[in-house]
């Protein structure tokens, strides 16, 4: 499966400046024995507990249908300059399959590779985004799996309605990442109709998220956080906030709902890296092609509810959440 492109000069600069860029094999993610049938080159643009459940359930999968494969794990550390030339040295290594865990880097690895397949997961719109015309048409060495449930977004605008009615939401998000701008559009056409308002801030960096946080006390009801690699990957600093000032702080993943989120309509992120994973070995043993396999949507998502949570953040308890939602303590 190692007949692809030749070396680019581009390819093996990238191999020369990579140990500037990115962690690998120091941060025990990388893994795999020496007799390894396959190399799997993941690529990650930031590291979260969402994204790292992610690449979890991809390893689970593989593991579980009996491949043996070794993992060369870069991670971006949230630096889209980073991204390229992380993927350019896949290409060079000519790695059998690159798992991209995020939007950038999905991007980031089709722009390196027309040949090797690529799986992708943690993505949120493959449209929007310009990874693929629609789930069925897309490139031939890429697919994968979304992390937004088609209602995902609608129902989470539903609940704040219901329960905040009239409320102020503020968004916070990365203006600079894709997912985040199609979600933030989806939020506000959720939003018509009903008596919300919405207060935007947005990020560049993980260290702008306390500040910008902070200025939204006193103007916003409910902030709303959506799945923002950057502002997920300081949500400690949102939840700090939102404790303080007793501002309910609705989040799109469960794994932020467990660092403090109030509720979120979510999906597993190890289900669907999980999924990712599946997709992976039916193309690594030549079972399937990565262009007839369309990319799709997680299948499951629920309600659920941080209760210690919702107390610090001064929640009103709905006695109807014990029967619709998932309570977790």
């Amino acid at each position: 499966m190692k007949n692809w492109v030749k070396l680019t000069a581009v390819a093996l600069a990238s191999t020369a400046v990579l140990g500037a860029c990115g962690k690998s094999d120091t941060d025990g993610k990388s893994s795999g024995s020496k007799d390894a049938d396959y190399t799997i080159g993941a690529t990650q643009i930031v590291e979260h507990p969402s994204l790292d459940a992610a690449y979890k359930g991809f390893q689970e999968a593989i593991k579980d249908k009996g491949l043996k494969v070794k993992y060369d794990f870069q991670n971006a550390q949230n630096d889209k300059s980073n991204v390229n030339t992380i993927s350019n040295n896949f290409v060079s290594k000519k790695v059998d399959l690159i798992f991209a865990n995020s939007t950038p880097s999905a991007l980031g690895a089709l722009q390196a590779t027309k040949e090797i397949p690529i799986v992708f997961t943690s993505v949120t719109d493959a449209v929007e985004s310009g990874i693929a015309k629609s789930r069925e048409d897309h490139p031939d060495n890429i697919t994968g799996v979304l992390d937004l449930h088609p209602d995902a977004i609608k129902k989470t605008v539903d609940f704040i309605n219901e329960n905040f009615k009239g409320a102020t939401v503020g968004l916070l998000y990365n203006a600079g990442e894709q997912n985040s701008v199609t979600q933030i559009k989806q939020v506000e056409k959720a939003g018509k109709g009903t008596d919300l308002k919405f207060e935007k801030r947005t990020v560049s960096t993980s260290a702008e998220v306390s500040q910008a946080a902070k200025t939204l006390a006193g103007k916003a009801d409910v902030i709303y956080v959506v799945t923002d690699n950057t502002v997920v990957s300081a949500l400690d600093s949102v939840v700090k906030v939102a404790n303080e000032q007793k501002i309910p702080l609705v989040v799109g993943e469960p794994e932020s709902l467990n660092k403090g989120g109030f509720a979120t309509f979510g999906i597993d992120y190890h289900s669907i890296g999980y999924r990712a994973g599946e997709m992976a070995v039916d193309i690594l043993k030549g079972d399937k092609k990565t262009k007839d396999l369309p990319i799709e949507y997680p299948q499951d998502m629920k309600l659920m509810i941080n209760k210690k949570a919702a107390e610090k953040q001064g929640v009103k308890w709905n006695k109807a959440w014990d029967k619709n939602a998932e309570i977790v303590d």
